[in-house]
């Protein structure tokens, strides 16, 4: 029999299996100045001249909050297990700190009930980048008090929705937050001081600790406390020993500087001996590691690329990179000028990411010996593509289904060789306001036309339909 007549073992996922959807607040909801709200930083920034692609803005995004019922009933017609969403603090605690605002939370409150009344698990995500303005202009992450406003305001959601919500979030990606919003100054608040990225790293690990407090202390011993990190492979361009320092440096930053304290209680020491120039780290205060490392409940991964670096060279020169953080003059990577990334071979996606399952599973297998026994869900994957619908209004997209029929190809391998994979979010449901990118970067399964804020599901939602409906991945398209 030739090989290509031979049956095909089915790639079928544990029965409980999550097949949820992702979104974040400022991305979709709209709204910005209904019922109590006040401005966030990503107000602030998409509206400084220069900061967004076409200085587009998430003043109405794709309107999730007025459209919410409708979201929601797509999500069901998909056959979609659980939504991960985001809170919009500033909706909430509008100045950052007192008490809620009650309209705030009604929103979330209709929202949770509508997904549980369609069967969909929601799963809340505290902090999607989009920090009260006036925390930030009372100093934002680098300022230890911060943190606390941040627990202040996890307890408060933790009381109203606790009761019906049983995932849970501390942060989304703070590596993003501290050193894309700090460092580099690609997104919102866009400075520009490595120590104060730094300062900030560690307030939002001091705030993940405190916040997962808060939250135990308000809610039902059965709810799940997790964090969201956007931890990537790093690997050097070879096994020179100048290659392997480099790889270990930004391993550091990009991984140890948060799992180091969350789940082991301790910064990399290479970490501080790379940023002894930057800082001192003297704001790391006595009790602050103990608070930080929280026993988790679930640990969520978001995997898109892996990073790909060496020794700087005389012909690369200092600093050369294509990290895959947006054009800036500042570096993201405090105290690796001595670094060179390289962009890895592959196909890309519309973002320039080279498309690499390998890594999901490396990343995935990784987090199961860094902390055996917790369990792991995927809290993001996807692609952008230029999407566009065809003269019946139907948008095919096939790279994205094969996009994601490898990576959850990648997924289950990694369950088949023993990881605790609970669960995976496409990101994202729909498209949205992709940041500093504006609108011109499509990640959505679901199409949005921007001009009507129609939703139309791409060929890729009803494949990944199909899978959430069966537990097992069907054939790619023709």
């Amino acid at each position: 029999m030739p090989e290509s007549a031979l049956p095909v073992t089915p790639v079928t996922f544990p029965p409980a299996f999550l097949w949820g959807a992702a979104t974040s607040a400022y991305q979709i909801e709209g709204a910005v100045r209904e019922d109590g709200r006040t401005p966030s930083i990503w107000d602030t920034f998409s509206h400084t001249p220069g900061r967004t692609a076409g200085g587009e803005t998430g003043d109405i995004a794709v309107d999730h909050y007025h459209r919410y019922r409708e979201d929601v009933a797509l999500m069901a017609e998909l056959g979609l297990s659980a939504y991960r969403f985001s809170i919009s603090w500033s909706r909430v605690q509008p100045t950052g700190r007192g008490p809620a605002v009650q309209r705030g939370l009604d929103f979330y409150r209709r929202l949770v009930d509508e997904l549980l009344a369609h069967g969909i698990k929601p799963a809340i995500t505290l902090y999607h980048w989009d920090l009260p303005q006036e925390l930030e202009d009372a100093g934002g992450w680098p300022e230890r008090d911060t943190a606390y406003r941040f627990a202040e305001y996890a307890g408060i959601v933790g009381e109203a929705l606790g009761d019906r919500v049983e995932q849970w979030i501390t942060l989304n990606e703070p590596w993003c937050s501290a050193f894309l919003g700090y460092g580099s100054g690609v997104h919102a608040p866009g400075r520009t001081d490595a120590a104060a990225a730094l300062r900030a790293a560690h307030h939002l690990n001091l705030a993940h600790g405190l916040g997962t407090s808060a939250l135990r202390s308000v809610m039902p011993s059965r709810n799940t406390v997790a964090v969201s990190l956007n931890s990537c492979p790093v690997r050097p361009v070879s096994q020179d020993p100048a290659d392997l320092a480099a790889r270990q440096k930004i391993d550091d930053l990009a991984n140890g500087v948060f799992h180091g304290p969350m789940l082991h209680g301790a910064y990399p020491e290479t970490l501080f001996t790379a940023t002894a120039a930057i800082t001192d780290w003297s704001y790391v205060l006595d009790g602050d590691l103990a608070t930080i490392d929280q026993p988790l409940d679930a640990l969520g991964l978001n995997y898109y690329t892996p990073t790909l670096v060496s020794a700087a060279s005389e012909t690369a020169g200092s600093g050369s990179r294509s990290d895959g953080h947006g054009a800036s003059a500042y570096s993201p990577w405090p105290g690796a000028d001595d670094v060179t990334f390289h962009q890895t071979p592959g196909e890309r996606t519309e973002m320039g990411w080279t498309i690499d399952p390998t890594g999901l599973h490396e990343l995935i297998m990784r987090y199961s010996r860094e902390a055996p026994g917790l369990p792991l869900y995927v809290t993001e994957n996807g692609a952008a593509y230029d999407d566009k619908p065809d003269p019946e209004g139907r948008v095919h997209d096939p790279e994205r289904t094969a996009y994601l029929h490898s990576h959850l190809s990648a997924v289950h391998r990694a369950i088949t060789d023993g990881a605790d994979v609970r669960g995976y979010y496409l990101w994202s449901l729909m498209d949205n306001f992709e940041w500093a990118y504006g609108y011109e970067k499509r990640f959505g399964a679901v199409y949005v036309d921007y001009a009507t804020l129609a939703r139309t599901p791409k060929s890729s939602a009803h494949w990944y339909s199909r899978a959430a409906r069966t537990g097992a991945l069907p054939p790619l398209e023709d």
